[in-house]
């Protein structure tokens, strides 16, 4: 790893609270620029940035740089940052989780292994709730303790290559890199109603369908987003209004099944009893190559059967049409 922390994770919050537009988002993606050109953008409210060419550039170290930042961003943004420091990007995520807004964490070099050893196994990157439950079973409850398991019992409990992403990832080794790239485009659809809807079983299956057609959309495109957002637009007594929220995956992803359980939460935090809904609209956002996006690990075979019966489904939906194959929701 390298010696000097050099990485930077940024996490933006609006003052008075919430996440920065598309517009402000942008602005900081440009200001981070200013500073290096290797910036990975992690929307809708985070980036990445190496900056190891900066901190010579600029003559400061990582903490001092991430206090020039955080001051511009909140003097021309207003929006104020938590930055966390390391040596590698996961680091530097799991720094960034741990610091407040306008404060810098910094994991200083050959310190990493205090710094992850009491954390539970769920912190650790690529650990979902399944494979920590596994993990626990074993007595293995903290990274610390994960790290000095020996490599085979992590993948005789894991399997081969899960066993040793977790190996590494306890012992501070993150093999990925900080890859500039723009601001993440989105890809979006909707459903209308001939009329207003009232039936909230209708909402339902209008939501689902438009899952199920970006997830598809993605799949097909070899990409996966971060986020989702979700718009209503229904009559009120001035006429028609449009409600919009967006929410962020647990982890990037074009798997149908997460896509709507997102997309369900969402609706659901808009708390329109008996809304006379003529539309929705679904906008998939922060959009990355697949094979570039962070997986959490898992062996739930659960999770594995869907997602080769999706494999499935889409090669029919490709060979027949797109309404070939469709959940018997919607198929009622």
């Amino acid at each position: 790893m390298n010696d000097q922390p050099a990485v930077l994770c940024l996490r933006f919050r609006r003052i008075g609270g919430g996440l920065p537009d598309g517009a402000a988002y942008e602005g900081l993606l440009a200001l981070l620029g200013a500073f290096t050109p290797v910036v990975e953008a992690a929307p809708p409210g985070a980036a990445l940035a190496d900056v190891s060419g900066a901190l010579r550039y600029f003559g400061q170290d990582a903490a001092g740089l991430a206090s020039v930042i955080r001051v511009r961003a909140l003097a021309l943004h207003g929006v104020d940052c938590a930055i966390g420091a390391a040596s590698n990007p996961m680091l530097a995520r799991m720094a960034a989780r741990q610091a407040t807004a306008g404060t810098t964490f910094v994991v200083p070099p050959g310190e990493h292994a205090g710094f992850l050893a009491s954390k539970p196994a769920a912190a650790l990157d690529g650990v979902g709730a399944a494979t920590a439950r596994t993990l626990c079973g074993y007595g293995l409850d903290s990274i610390g303790r994960i790290a000095a398991a020996p490599l085979a019992t992590l993948q005789r409990i894991t399997g081969m290559r899960t066993g040793r992403e977790l190996w590494e990832r306890a012992n501070g080794i993150d093999r990925t890199r900080v890859v500039p790239n723009a601001a993440a485009r989105s890809i979006a659809a909707e459903r209308s109603f001939p009329r207003d809807e009232l039936d909230p079983e209708q909402h339902r299956r209008a939501l689902l369908s438009l899952t199920e057609e970006l997830g598809a959309r993605l799949r097909g495109d070899g990409q996966v987003c971060r986020s989702l957002a979700v718009s209503v637009r229904y009559a009120d007594r001035t006429g028609y209004a449009t409600l919009t929220r967006s929410r962020t995956l647990q982890e990037p992803t074009a798997h149908s099944a997460a896509l709507t359980s997102l997309a369900y939460r969402i609706q659901d935090s808009f708390a329109l009893q008996r809304a006379r809904v003529r539309g929705i609209g679904l906008r998939a956002e922060g959009l990355q190559d697949a094979e570039r996006a962070a997986h959490q690990l898992t062996f739930d075979p659960v999770d594995e059967r869907a997602r080769r019966i999706e494999a499935v489904s889409d090669r029919l939906r490709a060979r027949f049409g797109p309404q070939a194959v469709k959940p018997g929701r919607l198929a009622a």
